[in-house]
């Protein structure tokens, strides 16, 4: 009977409801938004890496099996930093990686690979030779690996290394030589382009019209029209 008696004086009296609808609909919805923003700032901060490229270098090298390779990813995504990329001491640092990580687990050099590949070109001449060694590599991701540091070297010189892996049977290796020559300076390497023009996977012909008219070249607008038609898209 009390409570009704006190729910009947809080209908006549808005003002005494005033202070329970405000916790219910305000308080209660803020608190929830505080805790969650709380819980992300902390998980934030737990996964926070201030390591520098040369702290992941020592645990590519020395770390454990289950460190060495996460190490590499992590300064290889830590190389897209224009500071860090454009820091020549670290070439020489990655190439003794590389070569060391011969026998290790693939994704190592895997990574390392995309590493070299993003320091500002020219790359060293000893990186390019290291690179190129890997293109005899029975792991076809390794290799696709090495063909676009290649590719990212600024080294017209590489184009003959890169022409052959264009006859490869595994689509994913021509893909990625194509976009290699495209990205790398000179014409040498304009007739290879134009027969991926007419290559059996559509990613091959992409990138090769792509590379063909950041060259200037029209011979692939029929490819880029193709590319921009949403039905055969």
């Amino acid at each position: 009977m009390d409570k009704l008696v006190e729910r009947e004086a809080a209908t006549r009296n808005p003002l005494a409801a005033a202070p329970a609808l405000a916790v219910q609909f305000f308080l209660i919805p803020l608190a929830v938004v505080g805790i969650t923003v709380a819980v992300y700032v902390g998980f934030r901060s737990l996964l926070a890496d201030d390591r520098r490229p040369q702290d992941y270098l020592a645990e590519v090298r020395n770390g454990g099996s289950d460190r060495r390779w996460p190490a590499a990813y992590e300064l290889s995504r830590l190389m897209a930093d224009p500071q860090v990329r454009a820091d020549r001491s670290l070439a020489p640092e990655l190439v003794k990686a590389f070569v060391a990580a011969k026998d290790d687990d693939p994704r190592v050099r895997q990574y390392l690979a995309l590493a070299i590949g993003r320091l500002d070109p020219p790359l060293p001449a000893e990186a390019v030779a290291e690179l190129k060694k890997t293109l005899d590599s029975s792991d076809a991701e390794a290799r696709i690996s090495a063909i676009w540091a290649l590719g990212s070297s600024g080294d017209a010189a590489v184009v003959p290394t890169l022409q052959p892996l264009y006859e490869s049977s595994d689509a994913g290796i021509r893909k990625m030589a194509v976009y290699a020559l495209g990205a790398l300076p000179g014409d040498a390497q304009i007739d290879t382009l134009r027969t991926a023009l007419e290559d059996s996977a559509a990613d091959v012909r992409w990138n090769a019209a792509v590379a063909l008219s950041r060259k200037g070249r029209t011979d692939g607008v029929p490819v880029l029209r193709q590319m921009l038609d949403r039905d055969y898209v």
